[in-house]
């Protein structure tokens, strides 16, 4: 055999190697549509599980510029905008860790890093959290338990030590995190 057709073989071998393992290990995934306080959309997004955590996408819009706290919440309901989305409950932390990104005592399983909406309200940002799975795997704290998740988005950054949410203030934005179909 010479070397371009073993180069060849090697090629479709390890092609069809890769689309087995990718039909064998589809990576769930979950959908986010956000509200914002007055009840319009402000963007979708898109969660992704993995072996090692979630990987969310999302794309939003209409939102104040500058950089904004974003956290996965225990509760899936954004029923309540007029009264700043506070049914969705407390930070997703199932093993009560402290808050923040930086605290040594945490982080709790919502911690995620800020997003930073850009001067026309648009925000397009891929972020990944280890701490969270849609079902629990890995020992990683479950988005689909029996109430579900939300997303919020408050109205100021987080300094990921502050206790409890690390000065983020309001909630101006809202997602539940709903399965995908």
């Amino acid at each position: 055999m010479n070397r371009m057709s073993a180069l060849s073989t090697l090629a479709a071998v390890g092609l069809a190697t890769t689309v087995a393992f990718a039909d064998d290990h589809a990576a769930e995934q979950a959908s986010v549509d956000f509200i914002d306080r007055s009840g319009n959309s402000v963007g979708t997004g898109l969660i992704t599980d993995g072996p090692n955590g979630i990987l969310i996408n999302l794309d939003l819009h209409s939102l104040p510029p500058g950089k904004r706290a974003i956290h996965i919440h225990t509760v899936g309901t954004c029923e309540d905008p007029d009264e700043g989305f506070v049914a969705s409950g407390g930070h997703l932390n199932p093993d009560g860790m402290q808050h923040g990104l930086m605290n040594p005592e945490g982080p709790d399983a919502g911690d995620l890093p800020n997003i930073i909406v850009r001067e026309d309200g648009t925000v397009q940002v891929e972020l990944f959290s280890h701490l969270a799975s849609l079902h629990g795997d890995g020992g990683r704290a479950a988005i689909f338990d029996e109430d579900g998740a939300a997303f919020v988005i408050h109205e100021n950054r987080d300094d990921h030590f502050t206790q409890p949410i690390g000065g983020a203030g309001p909630r101006i934005a809202c997602g539940v995190i709903q399965p995908t179909e």
